[in-house]
């Protein structure tokens, strides 16, 4: 039987199942999946990095509380710490993920998939025929080129996020999202940590004060943070344990290594369709439409590499797919990462015709935690159409209040309105308008 099939079934994946259902009662859904239905996000990058970093950042801002730190007795137990981790992603059973698709009506196929020709693919000794294909394969780590790196033992995101063991020490080449989040939540669980950064500040991608911060932060930790100019003039190799020599003749030595310097899109498989196929992933269209009949979601589309992301482009292209008008709108696309404190970022927030609104300190944080630490947030609005375009946060829970922000910018609020918005007090939101105000409008 024809009808949509579907390859990979992690996030993107089943939130496309789950909107195509919706519009379309009785289409014929088979997704394929070759490991656990849910993906990465699920089982080895979200939810349990986040875990790993919780239970560290809860007894950190207790003994930054005064009349709180001296409940704070002995040390954090990894044991536990590793336990929640294994609730959170269900024992890397996928069970409960499988029997959801039995509930949507969505046949799962378990096995690699292959398109063989226009219309048909390949799993194992199967053929499933399609009238509609959704390319959801995501991404995989990438190596950089340091000589006798790929035949090392070193971890990638995967094996940091699912390791039952602290490591006495650990080297992480990459100082982005997954670097800093994992050097932090391992320092704090009592490694000893060095993150190396090709560049000049971690956090490339943010603002750069907000990456100067994290790496303050990450060196109040004890994080040892080096930057260096190019990686493929790094040394590494290993003999019970790792041995890294950095351009400027430093050397380290850690007993584990953690490459976290990118990912790349999965394609291989999919020749057979004549895709646009570019560095960073499949080029698509604002339906997500990539050739006639075939439709690409998430990480492999390279558009911004974040599950809520492709959750929304799965809601998007199942729209299309069902015949619905929908188009991707990337006006105000939130980035959080999780270190402590918080680094959040949503819209445009570089360019010469950009006015900027800035405000580092607010009452909550007096109630927050003593000595208050460095905290700021940025409005970056367009002056002639008075209307926010982007913004910066760096702070507790700036993840949470950032959304504020994304919604604005998204509707297109104009700044008056913002500036007339009753905040609650004391909150961490009450920034925004501050900030807000003092934009020079």
């Amino acid at each position: 039987m024809a009808g949509v099939v579907v390859l990979g079934a992690g996030a993107s994946g089943e939130a496309f199942c789950a909107e195509l259902r919706r519009n379309s009662p009785d289409v014929h859904i088979t997704i394929v999946e070759r490991d656990l239905v849910g993906g990465e996000c699920s089982y080895w990058a979200c939810m349990p990095s986040k875990t790993l970093l919780r239970p560290p950042e809860i007894v950190a801002a207790a003994r930054r509380a005064p009349g709180a730190e001296k409940a704070v007795t002995g040390d954090l137990d990894p044991e536990r710490v590793f336990y929640w981790r294994n609730r959170v992603v269900g024992n890397y059973d996928d069970a409960f993920e499988s029997g959801w698709l039995r509930d949507l009506a969505v046949e799962l196929v378990r096995g690699e998939a292959t398109v063989r020709e226009l219309g048909v693919v390949v799993v194992g000794d199967r053929e499933l025929a399609y009238d509609s294909l959704v390319v959801a394969t995501g991404t995989s780590p990438t190596v950089p080129p340091v000589p006798g790196l790929e035949s090392l033992p070193y971890w990638t995101s995967r094996d940091a996020t699912s390791a039952s063991e602290v490591p006495a020490s650990l080297a992480i080449l990459g100082g982005g999202v997954v670097g800093c989040e994992m050097g932090q939540a391992y320092r704090r669980l009592g490694a000893e940590v060095d993150l190396v950064q090709t560049g000049p500040k971690l956090l490339p991608r943010e603002d750069e004060e907000a990456g100067s911060l994290v790496a303050d932060a990450l060196r109040h930790d004890g994080v040892r943070v080096h930057t260096c100019t190019k990686t493929e003039e790094i040394e590494c190799a290993h003999d019970d344990g790792f041995r890294l020599r950095l351009p400027d003749g430093a050397e380290l030595e850690a007993e584990q290594l953690l490459v976290a310097t990118g990912r790349r899109p999965n394609v291989d498989a999919l020749d057979a369709l004549g895709l646009d196929i570019g560095r960073g992933g499949i080029a698509v269209d604002d339906r997500l439409r990539a050739a006639e009949h075939v439709w690409a979601i998430g990480d492999v589309t390279g558009v911004a590499l974040f599950t809520h992301v492709g959750k929304y482009q799965g809601r998007i292209a199942a729209r299309d797919v069902a015949g619905r008008d929908a188009r991707a709108d990337y006006s105000a696309v939130p980035a959080v990462t999780f270190t402590d404190p918080q680094v959040a970022s949503v819209g445009r927030t570089e360019g010469e015709d950009l006015i900027v609104g800035k405000r580092t300190s607010i009452s909550r944080l007096a109630t927050y935690e003593r000595p208050r630490r460095p905290f700021f947030v940025k409005l970056f609005a367009d002056p002639e159409r008075r209307i926010l375009v982007g913004a910066t946060a760096v702070g507790p829970e700036a993840g949470e209040w950032i959304g504020q922000a994304t919604l604005a910018i998204r509707a297109q609020v104009p700044i008056d309105v913002l500036r007339d918005t009753i905040q609650a007090y004391p909150t961490f939101s009450e920034a925004l308008f501050f900030a807000a105000r003092d934009l020079p409008l």
